[in-house]
């Protein structure tokens, strides 16, 4: 049913069914000759994202506006403004879908930092302040698709969950995207039909670990191992490469996963990582996702420009999006979990609900060679490496967390997919009753 009829000459609302039949409203800016938004466009987002919420039905917006139109002077500002208020409305309680379609210019680049995923089209661009902007403060000269086109809005900015090629394959990841969400808030995921036995061993789970401690993997390799039919929708995929985050299933159950990435800076955190990775829990959490966690990092990426950039800061984002979530969520060390990365990382004193870890996994405040370097600094080569393996030996393995209970229980890879599915099962009705409060204070 449409509440106004599609029109290419104009920006149209309208109620639309995605490819699984549910319903969503989609909000389409025109492409008109000067691609400025209109303060009737920003209204009309408004109105769009208002109709979502009373319905209690996604919101998708296909936004393209080369800046505000400036004909219509404050007018155009103080209707921006009420989309913004009308968007951050919705957030937490229906799945909010952006498309950037062309170029997105100062106010409007802001309302696709409120929405929850950003489809990117090839050709666009967003930014704040735009190129001239930038080199008359800068003296620095940069043309449009260097200071925000879809690679960096995707690789340095992080806006983009995906690029694309057109708009056609836009709304068929927007399909999907939507088949893994619940409408809103107040609704459980879907089940998403699958023939992958729940009890099916992962014996090729083992196999992608390198016998070398320090040897890097994909681990997305592990996660096709294990979730349903091998299906993995990343998210974010070429911003933060250390961190993964993404969609999958267990036994039809949709989860959103985080996952270490050995491959990218030896899958330790840094600033973007921490924030990609609090984002992306605090989303599954307002939407029911169960969130699954497969850890394998050996801390926070030493530096000097990261402690001063606000490390602590930012590693606080994904300890706080982790404590304050209330859906199941089960954690897998499959390697190296070391020090404040082992705490942010979902581990049980944060509240996990479940545990898991590999005999692989190395769990302490840090590795052999560094506590050694601190516990004895001045003893000779042979004897360090004496105290190392005793180390090793002693403390770096998952039975000494699961007799201190930070570890439910040792599993072979082989039935990880199992534990995971079981585990999920047995939390399908998990309940936490919140304090009461208006909000929270989230370290932005």
């Amino acid at each position: 049913m449409a509440l106004t009829d599609p029109d290419v000459a104009r920006s149209t609302r309208m109620i639309v069914r995605g490819a699984d039949g549910r319903r969503r409203v989609l909000v389409a800016i025109a492409d008109r000759e000067n691609s400025a938004l209109t303060t009737a466009d920003a209204d009309l987002i408004s109105l769009g994202a208002r109709d979502a919420l009373d319905q209690g039905i996604p919101f998708v917006c296909e936004l393209r506006a080369n800046g505000p139109a400036a004909e219509e002077e404050l007018a155009v500002t103080f209707a921006i403004g009420g989309a913004a208020r009308q968007l951050t409305a919705c957030s937490g309680r229906i799945p909010i879908i952006g498309i950037l379609d062309g170029d997105a210019v100062a106010g409007p680049s802001l309302l696709l930092g409120l929405m929850d995923h950003v489809i990117v089209v090839d050709h666009s661009h967003a930014f704040v302040s735009g190129p001239s902007m930038v080199s008359a403060f800068t003296g620095v000269d940069f043309n449009r698709t260097e200071l925000g086109g879809s690679a960096v809005l995707a690789s340095l900015a992080g806006l983009a969950t995906v690029t694309v090629p057109d708009v056609a394959t836009a709304h068929d990841v927007v399909d999907e995207l939507l088949s893994v969400f619940p409408a809103n808030n107040d609704e459980a995921a879907p089940f998403l039909p699958t023939g992958d036995p729940i009890d099916r061993p992962t014996p090729g789970a083992a196999d992608i670990i390198p016998e070398t401690a320090t040897g890097a993997y994909d681990v997305r390799d592990v996660i096709g191992e294990v979730v349903d039919d091998t299906w993995f929708l990343e998210s974010r995929a070429r911003f933060a490469h250390n961190l993964v985050t993404g969609f999958a299933s267990f036994g039809g159950i949709p989860v959103g996963i985080v996952a270490n990435q050995p491959m990218a800076i030896a899958g330790t955190l840094d600033i973007p990582s921490s924030q990609k990775g609090g984002r992306f829990v605090a989303f599954c959490d307002a939407f029911n996702l169960p969130i699954v966690t497969f850890v394998d990092t050996s801390g926070f990426y030493p530096g000097k420009d990261l402690e001063w950039r606000g490390m602590i800061r930012y590693g606080a984002q994904l300890a706080f999006a982790y404590a304050r979530a209330t859906v199941p969520r089960i954690n897998v060390t499959l390697r190296k979990s070391y020090g404040g990365a082992y705490i942010v990382m979902d581990s049980k004193n944060m509240g996990n609900d479940l545990a898991f870890a590999w005999p692989s996994a190395e769990i302490a405040v840090m590795g052999a060679k560094g506590a050694v370097e601190i516990l004895h600094r001045s003893i000779d080569d042979e004897e360090r490496a004496r105290l190392e393996a005793a180390y090793e030996e002693r403390l770096l393995n998952p039975y000494v967390a699961a007799q201190r209970g930070t570890v439910d229980a040792v599993i072979s890879p082989h039935e990880t997919r199992a534990q995971i599915a079981h585990g999920l099962s047995l939390l399908a009705n998990k309940r936490e009753l919140l304090p009461r409060r208006k909000h929270d204070n989230s370290p932005l």
